[in-house]
C-alpha cells in the first residue's frame, strides 16, 4: 500500500508556522458542498484529527500547487465512492477511510504500483490472497471494487484491532505492514517513549501517508478555503450486484445493457479476459438503471449461446499450453471443460474450447489488450522488446541493457521478485544513452572507446556460450577478459568479467 504522489521534503519548523498562517486567509470563489452530496456527508462524518494543522502543511500546499488533482479523482470516484462508503459505514469504521483510495491509487481501479500492488486498495498479491482475493487466469480480484473494497474492511479492522483502537496506527500499519509498526512501537517502549504514530519512527512514505490522509479530509470538508474544486457526486447508491450463475461473453452483457466494453471493464475491472469466470457464481457490478434490461435479456437467451466453443482435433505436435495461447484461454480451463487429467492429450482426440465472439481487440481492457498498449507505448529512449530466455533473471536483464530492474518492473507491471519470469516472455526495455549521440559519433570518429565493466556471479546451468549470449558478447572475449583455460571448467560462485561497449549498445 503506497502514496500515489511524490511526496515534498520536510521544511524548517519557523517556516512552517510563518507560512501556516496563509491556510486561513487563503480564498477563492467559495465552493460549497451542497445536502445532497456524498462528500459532504463523508465530511459530517470526519473522527480522525492530526495534532495541529501543521501536519498537514505541506501536504494540502502540495494540492494547492495542483489544484486540479482533486477535481480529476474526485470526478473519477462518481462510480464508487456510495458503495465504498456503505461498505466502510456498514463495518463500523471511520468514513473518512472512504478517501483511502484517494491517496492509494487516485481512485483509479488499474492503478498498479511497486510492481505487486494493484487495485483501488492497492493490495499486495500475498496480503490480497490472505483476505480472499482470487489471482487467477479470469480474474484478479484485487482490482474488484465490491470485493477489494471488503477485504480492506477486514484488514482495517484487524489493524484496527491488533493496535488496540488506535486508528492512526491502524492505517500506518495498512501502508508498511503491522510488523513494521510493532517493531517501532517496541523500541519506543523500551526507551521510555510516546508509542503513537506521531513519535514512533516509520519510514518517510508511512511518516507521510497518515497526515496525507487526513489532509485530503481537511481539503473535502473545506474545498473553497483551499482553492480546491470537488466534483459533486450525489449521496445514493450508482451500483448493483447481479450474480452470474454460468459463464458469460462480455459482448453479451454489452449488447443487452447498451454499456461500452470500457464501461463493463471499468466497472468490473477484476476481469482479465473476454467473459465472466468460469465459477459456480460471479458478482458483476452493473449501473441500477441497466439491472432490469440485463435480467430480462439474459432470461431470453438460450443458455447455449451464452458462450461460444469450438470442436477441435488434437493434432501432431499440439500440447495443452498451444492450445492455451492460441485460443486465448488457459491450459487449467480446457482441462477443467474436458475433463483432462494431467497435461497429455492424443492425437485424434477430439476436445471443446471457449472462444470470444468478438475479435481479440474488441475486449478493450482486457489483459491482453492492456499489455498490447504497454507494448506500443512510447516514452523517452530507445525501446528494446526482450524475449525471455532460458536462465535469465531481471538482474541479468537489466545488466544487458544498462537499466534498474526497478524500471524493468515498472514498465511491465511485474511482480517485485525475480520468480515471475518464464521464458518466451516479452518484457518492455527503454534504453536511455547517458551520451548524447552527437558526442558518440564524435568519440568514435577519434577513437576513444567508451566501455563500462560487469562483474556477473557464474550460476548453475551456466556455460560460457549461454553468458556470451546473454550479454550480447563473444566467448572468446571472455575468455581473455578472465584469462581462461578453454581446459578448465567453470566454477558456480566465481566472478567473471564483462566488458560492454556503451557506443555499441
Amino acid at each position: 500500500m503506497s502514496l500515489c504522489f511524490a511526496q515534498n521534503e520536510a521544511k524548517p519548523e519557523q517556516k512552517i508556522v510563518e507560512t501556516s498562517k496563509r491556510f486561513t486567509s487563503y480564498q477563492k470563489s467559495p465552493i460549497q458542498l451542497s445536502e445532497n452530496d456524498l462528500w459532504r456527508r463523508i465530511s459530517k462524518g470526519n473522527t480522525l484529527k492530526p495534532r495541529s494543522q501543521k501536519d498537514l502543511y505541506w501536504h494540502i500546499k502540495w494540492f494547492k500547487d495542483n489544484p486540479n488533482y482533486l477535481t480529476r479523482v474526485s470526478k473519477r470516484a462518481q462510480p464508487y465512492l456510495h458503495l465504498v462508503v456503505r461498505e466502510v459505514e456498514k463495518a463500523g469504521l471511520p468514513i473518512e477511510l472512504a478517501l483511502l483510495p484517494i491517496v492509494e491509487s487516485a481512485y483509479y481501479p488499474f492503478s498498479y504500483s511497486h510492481g505487486t500492488a494493484s487495485g483501488l486498495w492497492q493490495f499486495i498479491p500475498d496480503t490480497g490472497k490472505l483476505y480472499g482475493l482470487k489471482q487467477n487466469y479470469w480474474v484478479d480480484e484485487r482490482r474488484s471494487v465490491i470485493r477489494s473494497t471488503r477485504s480492506a474492511v477486514k484488514y482495517l479492522k484487524n489493524l484496527h484491532a491488533l493496535f488496540k483502537g488506535d486508528w492512526l496506527l491502524a492505517i500506518a500499519g495498512y501502508n508498511s505492514g503491522p510488523g513494521r509498526v510493532q517493531r517501532a512501537i517496541a523500541k519506543n517502549k523500551a526507551k521510555g517513549r510516546k508509542t503513537d504514530f506521531w513519535n514512533i519512527s516509520l519510514p518517510k512514505e508511512t511518516k507521510g501517508y497518515v497526515p496525507r490522509l487526513l489532509a485530503v479530509a481537511e481539503l473535502i470538508k473545506n474545498p473553497h478555503k483551499y482553492g480546491q474544486t470537488i466534483t459533486f457526486i450525489a449521496n445514493e447508491p450508482k451500483l448493483e450486484s447481479v450474480y452470474v450463475y454460468s459463464q458469460l461473453d462480455l459482448s453479451l452483457i454489452s449488447q443487452w445493457t447498451g454499456l461500452s466494453l470500457d464501461k463493463l471493464y471499468m466497472l468490473n475491472p477484476d476481469l482479465n479476459r473476454w467473459a465472466t469466470p468460469d465459477v459456480s457464481r460471479y458478482e458483476l457490478l452493473l449501473p441500477i438503471e441497466k439491472v432490469a434490461s440485463f435480467k430480462k435479456a439474459r432470461a431470453a437467451y438460450p443458455k447455449k449461446k451464452q458462450l461460444n466453443y469450438k470442436r477441435y482435433t488434437i493434432k501432431s505436435g499440439d500440447s495443452l499450453n498451444k492450445l492455451a495461447k492460441k485460443f486465448n484461454s488457459s491450459v487449467a480451463y480446457i482441462k477443467n471443460i474436458n475433463h483432462i487429467e494431467g497435461l497429455k492429450i492424443r492425437h485424434g482426440e477430439k476436445i471443446i474450447i471457449p472462444i470470444p465472439k468478438k475479435s481479440k481487440d474488441y475486449y478493450s481492457l482486457s489483459k491482453d489488450q492492456r499489455t498490447e498498449r504497454r507494448l506500443n507505448s512510447q516514452k523517452h529512449g530507445k525501446k528494446f522488446i526482450h524475449k525471455v530466455i532460458k536462465g535469465e533473471n531481471l538482474w541479468l536483464i537489466s545488466n544487458r541493457y544498462d537499466v534498474p530492474v526497478e524500471s524493468i518492473i515498472k514498465w511491465n507491471n511485474l511482480s517485485n521478485t525475480t520468480k515471475g519470469l518464464q521464458i518466451g516472455q516479452k518484457l518492455i526495455i527503454w534504453q536511455v544513452l547517458k551520451v548524447k549521440a552527437s558526442k558518440l559519433k564524435d568519440l568514435t570518429k577519434i577513437g576513444v572507446k567508451v566501455k563500462r565493466t560487469i562483474n556477473y556471479r557464474i550460476r548453475a546451468g551456466d556455460n560460457l556460450s549461454v553468458i556470451a549470449h546473454k550479454f550480447g558478447v563473444r566467448v572468446s572475449q571472455l575468455r581473455k577478459w578472465n584469462k581462461l583455460s578453454i581446459k578448465k571448467s567453470l566454477k558456480i560462485g566465481k566472478k567473471l568479467k564483462i566488458i560492454k561497449s556503451i557506443v555499441k549498445q
